[in-house]
């Protein structure tokens, strides 16, 4: 991560000075426009203590760090300092940071899941009803970065569009991805959960795209351009998350814990495509697991089955080819530049290769 050293160190700087331990009354002012005189930063604590401690158990950070070079693309400057539009996009890191914060948050009282990044959950920590709040309050923080940047109205304007219509995607693919996972009895198609990722996962990397290159001054081409290709960044990477959850597991979480929670994952569904015949092992592994837990026979049982196919290896393929294509058109569109071989960079380096 060499390359992307002083880029991450801003991008780190900016999200806590947007969510701070202890607000300035400008702050306040941008967040809450103008308080009553009894409240005071104890009353703020409840609300802001599980986001900003969540945000700094770190993460990747990929969605800010595109946005950022999505933007240098049009900047023609690797320097904030140097120019006005790349500094506004820094300073727009928490419009996917703390969207992606907030629905960590709410995912995690969904799926029922105890853990996070390694520490306890957010609704285990502090309790379901402050991490459903804090989570809720975080998504209408992030539209109050828009408020302070230095761009022009209608540009700001824009982005609040785009980033309310993300938001509403986002919330669809949940809803999609909840009500499959709760009834054992259906499997979605291929397509439909392509479609669940799309807007589930792709739709962040989209909004990272397409506010770098809007706030950096793309046309609208290019905008949408950006953010189609992100978005099927995205979708490799929920397919590679699919993969590492059944075979090494995801970092700070137990292998598995997607049978617990009943997803029908990508193996998952290109096994049964594979094998009709084993619908019913598979969803008797699933309620077993929901029932006894992540150290349910069931959960070792169920992956099994799933890797006999080569189902899981091809699910790798597939988001490796996804990622590998979106990054060569990327790189082939802006030959001139040079974030867009960062960004395949980046993005092939976190894929494993």
């Amino acid at each position: 991560m060499k390359n992307y050293t002083q880029r991450l160190e801003n991008i780190e700087v900016v999200l806590q000075k947007k969510l701070p331990q202890m607000f300035e009354q400008a702050d306040l002012q941008n967040l809450f426009l103008t308080l009553p005189q009894a409240v005071n930063n104890s009353h703020l604590q409840p609300l802001t203590e599980p986001c900003r401690n969540l945000l700094l158990l770190g993460g990747k950070r990929w969605r800010p760090l595109l946005l950022v070079l999505c933007a240098e693309i049009f900047c023609k400057t690797q320097k904030p300092e140097e120019n006005e539009r790349l500094l506004a996009a820094y300073n727009a890191v928490p419009l996917v940071e703390f969207v992606h914060t907030a629905s960590l948050i709410h995912d995690d009282i969904e799926d029922a899941a105890d853990m996070r990044r390694g520490k306890p959950a957010a609704h285990i920590a502090y309790g379901v009803d402050t991490a459903l709040n804090s989570g809720s309050w975080l998504y209408f923080a992030a539209f109050s970065s828009i408020n302070t940047l230095q761009i022009e109205d209608s540009v700001k304007l824009e982005l609040y569009k785009m980033l309310a219509a993300e938001l509403r995607r986002l919330h669809l693919g949940q809803a999609m991805d909840i009500a499959w996972h709760r009834n054992n009895n259906f499997v979605p198609g291929r397509d439909e959960y392509e479609a669940m990722v799309r807007l589930k996962t792709g739709t962040l990397a989209c909004l990272a795209a397409k506010v770098g290159s809007l706030i950096a001054g793309a046309g609208e081409e290019d905008c949408n351009f950006l953010g189609l290709i992100a978005a099927d960044i995205g979708v490799g990477f929920q397919v590679l998350d699919d993969v590492i959850n059944l075979t090494t597991g995801n970092v700070g979480k137990k292998r598995g814990d997607d049978i617990v929670e009943g997803k029908k994952s990508l193996p998952v569904l290109m096994h049964l495509q594979k094998c009709p015949g084993d619908f019913e092992k598979i969803m008797n592994c699933f309620n077993r697991a929901r029932s006894e837990g992540i150290d349910s026979p069931a959960v070792e049982e169920c992956i099994a089955i799933v890797e006999k196919s080569g189902a899981i290896e091809e699910a790798r393929a597939y988001s490796a080819r996804l990622i590998d294509s979106a990054c060569d058109k990327i790189c082939a569109r802006y030959s001139a530049a040079e974030s867009p071989a960062l960004i395949a960079a980046l993005f092939k380096k976190m894929a494993g290769r």
